[in-house]
């Protein structure tokens, strides 16, 4: 009787181990995820003026949505030469203007990882980002959703889908509309 509670409490002891170190080994790619887009805000959340500044890293972002700054901004800048060229240089290029990572044009104050949910295949993944606006009345309190895929052993960011109070519904959308106006 006593190996026989021995034996259960050996099996379940074991179960829970593997439970746990399955858990610990999500919670390590969960971080991953929350680090990364940390980053993003981080680096390109508070001034457009990253966005002409700094080069978009190939770690933080996906090939894909890599290329498609990078065009956006180019077309932005040859904008930005024509109109000085122009008979009218006083005119006002087309510029990236507003919050271009959140839904909100004003941007926000403030921001918490709500969730992050992990493909079963382990390849991709979903941040729910709540925004806070509190510059007006009453405030706006908004939730994105980061996209990012696994490169290797690396997350990388690849859209944002944006909350239903965007002129836009994704990132990627956004950018390609923009480029293409320029034109």
């Amino acid at each position: 009787m006593i190996k026989k509670i021995f034996l259960c409490l050996g099996i379940f002891l074991f179960l829970a181990a593997c439970k746990n170190n399955g858990s610990r080994a999500n919670s390590a790619e969960e971080t991953s995820v929350i680090q990364k887009v940390n980053e993003l805000y981080r680096l390109y959340g508070g001034s457009n003026d990253a966005l002409y500044n700094k080069p978009f890293s190939d770690s933080l972002f996906s090939p894909e949505l890599k290329r498609t700054l990078e065009e956006a901004l180019n077309a932005s800048k040859a904008d930005i030469e024509k109109v000085k060229h122009s008979d009218h240089p006083d005119e006002k290029p087309l510029l990236f203007e507003g919050a271009v990572f959140s839904s909100l044009y004003e941007g926000y104050n403030s921001y918490k990882i709500k969730s992050v949910v992990i493909n079963p295949s382990g390849t991709s993944a979903d941040a729910a980002v709540t925004f806070e606006y509190m510059m007006s009345q009453p405030k706006v309190i908004w939730t994105d959703k980061v996209h990012l895929i696994k490169s290797g052993q690396e997350w990388k960011i690849d859209n944002i889908s944006f909350d239903s109070i965007a002129n836009s519904k994704d990132l990627k959308s956004s950018l390609k509309n923009f480029a293409q106006s320029v034109k």
